[in-house]
């Protein structure tokens, strides 16, 4: 089985200092930064717009992995682009013009995902595989850290990886939600390459050994 790469999320972080949880990110080995921008709107929560990102990007070295929870994502990709995204990632059920989006994502010079949440099966998104550098399986309902994974969301990593499999595609599954080290063993066995973690990540002591753990 291979390591997945680990994606602290920042809606966990102190977030009158970024910065500093960026720096933290950095140390522990964590490859990723997931960067949670939500619109109060799609979800009950509101975060943080593209000027954040555009400040923090100089303060870290690892890939930013930026998650709409936004209705109109085609409205805010390319700022987030402009502003330092790796990885610009829109959920299924708030773009109206999926294909679209993900061609100017693409165009955009940057790696172009959709999202489900728990109630949103596979095949929603399943004619969108080939145009895909990832999909992100949400296993809590989005908009607040600190949830129980959903573990029936785990059959959705499945799915997708025997579909990627099938079709002969390279998109990375990633799974959001509850990761914590109770429960990244099951994850990492659904056949996942991202683990997203957020309370986890920044209540740990030692959080390069929490990486490590969480990798398997």
């Amino acid at each position: 089985m291979k390591k997945p790469i680990i994606a602290p999320s920042v809606l966990s972080a102190d977030f009158s200092n970024f910065a500093a949880a960026a720096a933290v990110i950095d140390a522990s080995g964590a490859e990723w930064v997931h960067l949670d921008v939500m619109d109060g709107k799609f979800v009950p929560n509101l975060t943080f717009g593209p000027k954040m990102v555009t400040d923090l990007r100089p303060k870290s070295a690892g890939i930013f992995d930026v998650h709409l929870m936004a209705y109109e994502p085609d409205r805010l990709a390319e700022q987030f682009a402009r502003a330092g995204a790796d990885y610009i990632t829109f959920h299924a059920e708030a773009a109206v013009h999926s294909h679209r989006l993900l061609a100017d994502i693409h165009k955009l010079g940057k790696k172009a995902g959709i999202s489900i949440v728990p109630s949103t099966p596979v095949s929603y998104i399943e004619p969108l595989l080939p145009f895909l550098d990832l999909v992100l399986v949400m296993a809590v309902d989005p908009g607040f850290g600190g949830q129980e994974l959903i573990p029936e969301c785990l059959e959705k990593v499945k799915n997708l990886v025997r579909l990627r499999e099938q079709q002969k595609l390279a998109f990375l599954i990633s799974v959001d939600g509850g990761i914590n080290e109770s429960t990244a063993r099951g994850v990492r066995e659904a056949g996942v390459d991202v683990l997203v973690t957020g309370a986890a990540f920044f209540n740990a002591p030692d959080k390069a050994a929490l990486v490590g753990r969480l990798k398997g």
